[in-house]
């Protein structure tokens, strides 16, 4: 990756930047249009700063919750699963680690958009020449293809379960979620929020309940989530473990809460990005918390429902819907697990959708219509789904499902690694840069999440 050698023009000086370096100085285009989501940018009133710390707070909740759906989606239930089943609560350890890394990662990219008022997408076109612009828009739509498949197909596999919908028919149900974006957006961003959450709540309430259900041994859930030296040494454990890294932290997503956080109507100065990147990030950490709870209760339910009862070798979404009713003796328990996983396969196409829509403006500066951008983008991941689910059936599904986190793994890096040079770089965040010690702790969990996905990614070619 090269940088550009000659510097932007930069817009003037405003009052609010007197004494301080323009912390968006690399903004290559200035003025109505260049925003990031621009008929959403700034459309959201912030609560006066007379108001009180909760009231707040709460005008900048919801980009959290849109980001935390992607560590939830359907891609990690197959790893969580298959960790549950086959080494009880032993891997709770790697979802709360990869877990943290997540939260860092999101409040670095969260402090992009704020600083900047650019998007990632927006700010890679900015830097790079534009070969390397290009090559990284392509990774970038493989990655969001790739998660889309594996949403589509929660989508159509939760449809079949509960109403015995073809997954066919079921794939090409899920198209629809691009007139659901289009329309919750055009009645404003706070609807779209809105239904993001009440969907991650039902999800929420379906694992509680499943919880409770499987009743699951205090002492051996609270001895899961302290590291295990077994988890290295054991080469499936250590398989798996990867998965459930590989699988949690989503490239798209980096983009995504790099340009909605701007949705957000603060004041553009040193003082309203500081407060608005406080807000920001208390937001996403507790959102993130909520898709911990959720990815560690898939494993606990697997794992008291599985470990023990002789079905250790569940690895399959419809095994552990069929298998769940009878092993914990509770009938609504495989419809609960099949209700959360329509919710979250509708959850992460509307906001892989968005994702879609964000990166093609940003990285092409595109200005074709919002709903034709948007059925492209689910297009380009329900045609997939559709030819092999027409050729092969359900396994087939599931061998592309594998596939979409192998090239996750590929596309991780072209993500992580520019938003850490970016955030680190002074010249373009001015005053929010981060410090050496925040430098040094997000290149060494970049470092460590791009060994394991190439590890894994390694160990999936060779079989």
């Amino acid at each position: 990756m090269s940088a550009r050698t000659t510097a932007p023009d930069l817009p003037p000086r405003t009052e609010d930047d007197a004494g301080q370096k323009r912390s968006w100085r690399f903004m290559r285009e200035t003025g109505p249009g260049s925003e990031s989501l621009p008929e959403v940018f700034s459309s959201v009133r912030v609560a006066p700063e007379g108001a009180t710390w909760l009231k707040r707070f709460l005008s900048f909740v919801g980009p959290g919750y849109m980001v935390a759906v992607g560590y939830m989606d359907p891609g990690n239930w197959a790893t969580d699963l298959q960790g549950g089943a086959q080494f009880g609560y032993t891997l709770l350890s790697v979802i709360m680690i990869s877990n943290l890394m997540a939260i860092l990662l999101q409040a670095l990219a969260a402090r992009l958009g704020i600083a900047t008022g650019r998007d990632l997408a927006q700010a890679c076109r900015d830097h790079f020449r534009p070969s390397v612009s290009i090559l990284l828009w392509l990774t970038c739509e493989l990655a969001i293809i790739a998660c889309d498949l594996a949403e589509v197909i929660g989508t159509a596999v939760a449809l079949q379960l509960l109403f015995h919908i073809p997954l066919v028919f079921g794939a090409l149900i899920s198209a629809f979620d691009a007139f659901i974006v289009l329309f919750l957006m055009n009645r404003g961003f706070r609807y779209l929020e809105a239904f993001i959450i009440a969907l991650l709540t039902i999800i929420a309430l379906c694992f509680a309940v499943q919880v409770a259900i499987a009743a699951p041994p205090v002492a051996a859930v609270l001895e899961g989530f302290i590291p295990h030296p077994g988890i290295v040494t054991h080469p499936a454990m250590l398989y798996i473990a990867i998965g459930i890294i590989g699988a949690t932290v989503m490239p798209h997503n980096l983009y995504l809460h790099s340009s909605i956080v701007q949705t957000r109507d603060y004041p553009r100065t040193e003082g309203g990005r500081r407060e608005a990147l406080r807000w920001t990030v208390l937001d996403s950490t507790i959102a993130l918390m909520l898709a911990l709870f959720i990815n560690a209760a898939i494993l606990i339910v697997s794992a008291a429902a599985f470990h023990g009862t002789g079905h250790q070798d569940v690895a399959e979404i419809e095994d552990a819907y069929r298998l769940l009713s009878p092993t914990l003796g509770v009938g609504i328990a495989s419809t609960l697990f099949a209700v959360a996983l329509l919710a979250s396969g509708t959850n992460s196409t509307v906001t892989g959708t968005l994702a879609g829509q964000i990166v093609m403006e940003g990285f092409l500066h595109l200005t074709i219509p919002h709903w034709a951008r948007r059925l492209i983008t689910r297009g380009l991941a329900i045609v997939p789904v559709v030819v092999v689910t027409a050729l092969y059936g359900s396994h087939g599904v599931g061998a592309l499902l594998i596939l979409s986190q192998v090239v996750l793994s590929l596309q991780l890096p072209f993500a992580v690694v520019p938003l850490v040079m970016f955030v680190s770089d002074r010249r373009k965040m001015g005053r929010f840069t981060i410090g050496r010690g925040v430098q040094a702790l997000s290149w060494g969990v970049a470092g460590i999440i791009l060994v394991l996905n190439f590890k894994l990614l390694y160990d999936t070619l060779a079989g």
